[in-house]
Order: structure tokens, then C-alpha cells, then sequence
């Protein structure tokens, strides 16, 4: 049976998303996630090592970010996407069968170079084939699907860990997130990609001096890469310290992951929602901001697991306003350099996360955790007026 032309269109969407909302899962259902720490600290470990890995890890996040998405600009996005995965799995391999410093810290460098071969490239392939397929108005939505698919694994991934752990220690939380990263490279290989092939003597490095130079010469796209770490840095950071803000409230150790469920469930439904919040505008999405930082503050002070729910409701709306803001990049920018600024804005929000870093130490080691979640909701309210004022600007 031949499809009808205006069938075509809505069977290239699914084939992509249905594969994308796949790899998302797959790619974050890694059971290694909530023990691994306790896996260095088993071997050994002081804690000033532990750190050490994660600066390692933000270092390569960092060096491999930018260029992975010239990278992608200049070559395959769906070989990238593939080469992830593998990179990450023979990180974790490493760790789980030579547990030592420096097989960790090799794993960390894998790992985060991984990672950043997927930044930029797998934004960059979906809004182009959805624009291709004339979906483009849909990229919001999908991307926030794709989120929630992600929060979706790691909840499993808590879930999962624990009987798997009990059943074969570290050794089976590692095949066990190998597997699902093998799976994922798989997975990817099924992208749909249709690019124009480059100019010859058009590398990678041409190609982040053309995404860069496009960056200064537009307003808007400045202005849409600064937004993009503004949203997304801040809430992003806290999460690592989500456990010790619950803690605090005075709940028993075995209710703190039930109640850090219950954040991350509402983070999945502001990514399911981010397609409904995309017809707000700029004005909306300043308010969104303004209320989730206002909930942020008023659930961390607080102090109460009842005030927990406030500070998931913010989780949900900051999810919301990363994904928009994202999208906001996309459509800005030009296709030839998409997956370059993509990474541009990613190193952005690295830059800005190991800051908010740097202040939660300060602040936590004079304050309570709730305060200090509170006063971490101030970067939004300025950010909400700066976008605010820029709505009321264009109006006039």
C-alpha cells in the first residue's frame, strides 16, 4: 500500500521520536547512578579524591563540549550519537572491573566525553528532521517528551538498584547500566539524518568560527544562548543537594528517596508540559520563572517535608522553562551551526553550574540547606524581570 504525501510527513515523526524517547530512556536507565559514590568510597576513597573525579569530569564536560558540536556540524550527528554511549559504558566497564583511583578517573573522562558528544548534536538532528518533515513548531513538545523520558530512567534506575544490587553487588549494576548504554548506541543508529554533504576544505574548525561569528552578529541569538544557562544551571546544581535539603526536614533516611520521587516525578511532568507552556511567550515564560522561584524559595524555608512539595512544583516549572528555552535557541539560530551554539550554550550552563557549585559550598557551610535553596531562588527572579522587561520593550 503506498502512504498518501500528507501520511508521509507524520510517519517520519513518529519513526523519530519513538526511536528518540527510546535512546533518552535507555541512555540515562543506569543503575550505577545512586551507588556509585558508594563504590569509590568502598575502595577507598577519601572524599577530596571523590571530588577530584568530579572536577576531572567537568574538565573534559568542558575542553570536548564546543568542539563536539562543530563536530556535529561538520560530520555525522547520528555517529556522534552512537559513539556516546559506547564511550560512557567503557567508563563504567572500567570502573566495576579495575575499581581504583585511576580507572575511575579514566572512567570520569570517558564519560564526560561521552556526554558532550551528545550535547548539541541530538538537538541539532531532531529540530532539522522535524523541520524537514515541517514539525519544527513541535520541537518543544518532543524535547520535553524527551526529558521526561530521561526522568523516567533515572526513577528506575532508583527503583532498580537496590534488588540488583542486593542480588549481584557492584558487578551487576555495572553490566546491568553497560547494557543499557549498549542498547542505547544501538538505538541511535536508527536516527533518521538528512543533511547537505559540506563544502570541501569546510572542517570543524571553520564551522565554529562561522556559529560563533553568527552569535555577535545577532542580538537575539546572544541573547537566547545566555538564557538557555540562566534556567538551566541553577536548578540543575541544586539537584545534587536535594537529598540533604529533605534530610533536613527531620525525615527518617529511609523516606528521603520516596521524597526525592516526588521531585523528580514533578520535573518529568514539567518536561510532559512543555509543549502546552511553549504558547505562553516571553511574558509567560517570565512569570513561569518568577512562580517557580517564588515556590522554590517559599518550599525551601519552609522547612517541612510538606514544603517539599512546593520545591517540586518549582522542579516541574524550572523543567518547563529549560526545555522553552531551548527551543527559543533553535529557532534563532542558522541549521549550518545549530549543533555548534547548541554546545556553545552548553558550555555556558557547565560554566555556570560548577559556579553555583563553588556558592552552595560557601553558603552551605554557614547556613541550613533551606536557606540556602532559598536564597539560590533570587538568579530567577532576576532573570524573570530582565525577560519581562524585554517582553514589555518589543511591545512598544
Amino acid at each position: 500500500m503506498t502512504l498518501s504525501p500528507a501520511r508521509v510527513p507524520g510517519t517520519g515523526v513518529r519513526r523519530l521520536t519513538s526511536t528518540l524517547y527510546g535512546y533518552a530512556f535507555l541512555h540515562d536507565l543506569i543503575l550505577l547512578y545512586p551507588v556509585y559514590t558508594l563504590l569509590f568510597s568502598d575502595t577507598g576513597l577519601t572524599v577530596w579524591q571523590i571530588s577530584s573525579l568530579f572536577a576531572l569530569w567537568s574538565l573534559t564536560s568542558l575542553v570536548v563540549e564546543v568542539p563536539s558540536g562543530a563536530w556535529a556540524d561538520t560530520f555525522s550527528r547520528r555517529s556522534l550519537l552512537c559513539a556516546g554511549p559506547l564511550l560512557t559504558a567503557a567508563g563504567f566497564a572500567l570502573w566495576v572491573l579495575v575499581p581504583a583511583y585511576e580507572a575511575f578517573a579514566i572512567g570520569f573522562v570517558l564519560w564526560g566525553a561521552g556526554e558532550s558528544l551528545g550535547s548539541g548534536a541530538l538537538e541539532a538532528l531532531v529540530h532539522d528532521e522535524l523541520d524537514r518533515l515541517g514539525a519544527a513548531d513541535r520541537y518543544a513538545r518532543v524535547m520535553g517528551r524527551t526529558r521526561a523520558a530521561g526522568l523516567l530512567a533515572v526513577m528506575a534506575s532508583m527503583g532498580l538498584a537496590g534488588p540488583v544490587f542486593a542480588f549481584g553487588g557492584y558487578q551487576a549494576v555495572g553490566a546491568a547500566s553497560v547494557l543499557a548504554l549498549l542498547l542505547a548506541a544501538a538505538t541511535a543508529t536508527r536516527f533518521p539524518e538528512h543533511r547537505k554533504a559540506r563544502a570541501e576544505g569546510d572542517g570543524w574548525a571553520a564551522t565554529l568560527r562561522a556559529g560563533l561569528a553568527e552569535a555577535r552578529a545577532d542580538r537575539s541569538v546572544r541573547g537566547a544562548l545566555l538564557l538557555v544557562p540562566a534556567v538551566t544551571a541553577v536548578w540543575g546544581a541544586l539537584d545534587e543537594y536535594s537529598p540533604l535539603l529533605v534530610r533536613d526536614t527531620g525525615v527518617a533516611e529511609e523516606t528521603v528517596p520516596y521524597l526525592l520521587l516526588l521531585i523528580w516525578a514533578a520535573a518529568t511532568a514539567g518536561g510532559l508540559l512543555a509543549g502546552a507552556a511553549e504558547r505562553l511567550g516571553t511574558a509567560g515564560l517570565a512569570g513561569l520563572l518568577a512562580g517557580a522561584a517564588i515556590a522554590l524559595a517559599a518550599g525551601a524555608a519552609v522547612g517541612t517535608p510538606a514544603g517539599l512539595g512546593l520545591v517540586a512544583l518549582a522542579f516541574g516549572g524550572f523543567q518547563s522553562a529549560s526545555v522553552l528555552a531551548d527551543a527559543r535557541l533553535q529557532e534563532r539560530i542558522d541549521d549550518t551551526a545549530r549543533a555548534t551554539l547548541t554546545s556553545v550554550a552548553g558550555l555556558g550552563t557547565s560554566l555556570a553550574t560548577i559556579v553555583v557549585y563553588g556558592a552552595y559550598a560557601a553558603a552551605g557551610s554557614v547556613t541550613s540547606h533551606g536557606t540556602a535553596f532559598t536564597w539560590f531562588a533570587v538568579p530567577y527572579l532576576l532573570t524573570a524581570l530582565l525577560l519581562a522587561a524585554g517582553a514589555r520593550a518589543a511591545r512598544e
